[in-house]
């Protein structure tokens, strides 16, 4: 009844839009944490960084591979059981990381449930929710929600940082009770799709039919989603070009920069706000990719992205702890293009595979992301463990995105579509959730 009497004010798009936006920023404050906490855990347990980097490892890689699978669930059961289960796991996960001694625990905890439920909230489900919620303003709603990466960082960052100063377990049950707020908002307020509400998609052709739901095995879809990728040239550029920019987002900067900053005289607090203020930058510049993204060629737009990043992190060892000044050149032009490559990826990928198929086989591409945010989560931790700086990584992980610069520009370019299999429908009642 409450959706039915808002709806009557608005289009209900909106309110699904800012449910999970909602969402998605406390998905992103508690991707924050484990760059926080690398330094505390260090102090309390005299845990190595290469150890505590392996949890964020293995949390990345599920973060990132539950991706496919809970797009797949989200077809087959509904996008707001998938939210609420995913924000309560989430919750009861970081309040038992308060109790752990030993990193057996903090792999299982932080690293394989946080990994798993917050997979559920984070891209894939921006991909899911504006593809079928939105027609018009499709790239600028998509950008807005991936760019809660950024408002997450804003928000939660310094906060969080000066938590653990003193008392790491408090950060943690910060995440805790976000997760619990959301919940009753979410399972209250969240619906599947717009016929729920007895509405079309905000912008849709009154003509245009809206895809059904599918009856087929939720695995089953996830995997039927990977081959029909693999058949085809554009996934892989796509799913390579975004290995690239996990390595050089999540894994890398959002996972060693406050450590990094500290190593050279930056204190945790200070390195910490840095890392909110790329943030800002972000949101500016991913709400400003979906809107280009509606507009113009995506795959030019990823171009100029990967470039601008590949030489940010060049100029990155060169700038960090010398002033504040030169720090603030990198902050601008990395912050600009954090996660501005999501809203034409996403595009891309919903243009050579259709809307109905984009959240599985978009989750497949993330996966790819998340992938290389855990390389550059591990590797980045042994070698500051080994080298004692991550100066070799900063460059490397630069010369690497001049490489996905170049990549994302052969997208399209003879390459077939490849075949798609329509899922079998459900029979639906009529009416008004």
């Amino acid at each position: 009844m409450i959706a039915k009497r808002l709806s009557s004010r608005f289009h209900y798009a909106w309110i699904i839009a800012g449910l999970t936006f909602l969402t998605m920023l406390t998905a992103s404050g508690l991707r924050s944490t484990p760059g926080v906490l690398i330094v505390p855990l260090n102090k309390a347990f005299g845990w190595d960084t290469a150890t505590i980097s392996l949890a964020v490892s293995i949390n990345l890689i599920l973060f990132g591979f539950s991706g496919p699978f809970a797009a797949a669930v989200m077809q087959k059961f509904g996008v707001r059981k998938v939210m609420v289960g995913a924000l309560l796991l989430v919750a009861l996960a970081t309040a038992l990381t308060t109790l752990m001694t030993a990193p057996w625990q903090l792999y299982l905890l932080w690293g394989v449930l946080v990994g798993l439920a917050a997979g559920c909230m984070t891209s894939v489900l921006a991909a899911v929710v504006t593809n079928r919620w939105f027609v018009k303003r499709r790239g600028l709603i998509l950008g807005i929600l991936t760019a809660t990466n950024a408002t997450g960082q804003l928000i939660f960052l310094p906060l969080l940082a000066s938590l653990a100063v003193k008392h790491w377990q408090e950060a943690a049950l910060v995440t805790t009770g976000a997760a619990l707020l959301v919940v009753p908002l979410v399972a209250l307020l969240m619906r599947d799709r717009p016929r729920d509400v007895g509405l079309r998609p905000y912008g849709a052709n009154p003509e245009e039919e809206e895809g059904a739901a599918t009856a087929s095995n939720p695995f089953k879809a996830a995997f039927g989603g990977l081959m029909m990728g693999l058949r085809s040239r554009d996934f892989w550029l796509l799913a390579g070009s975004f290995f690239i920019c996990g390595l050089s987002t999540n894994g890398l900067i959002g996972t060693h920069l406050i450590p990094a900053s500290i190593d050279h005289g930056i204190p945790e607090v200070t390195a910490a706000s840095l890392l909110a203020t790329i943030g800002i930058f972000d949101l500016i510049g991913t709400t400003l990719s979906g809107w280009l993204s509606d507009r113009m060629d995506n795959r030019l737009l990823l171009c100029w992205y990967y470039g601008l990043r590949g030489l940010s992190l060049l100029l990155l060892p060169f700038v960090l702890g010398t002033n504040y000044l030169s720090l603030s050149v990198f902050i601008v032009f990395y912050g600009l293009d954090w996660v501005a490559t999501v809203p034409p990826t996403t595009r891309l990928a919903a243009d050579i595979f259709g809307k109905e198929n984009v959240g599985i086989v978009f989750g497949w591409i993330f996966a790819a992301h998340q992938l290389g945010a855990a390389t550059a989560a591990y590797s980045a931790g042994v070698a500051r463990t080994f080298f004692g700086t991550y100066q070799q990584t900063f460059i490397t992980a630069g010369l690497i995105c001049l490489l996905a610069s170049g990549m994302v520009i052969r997208i399209g370019r003879t390459s077939r579509k490849p075949a798609m299999v329509a899922p079998a429908p459900v029979p639906e009642a009529s009416g008004v959730a």
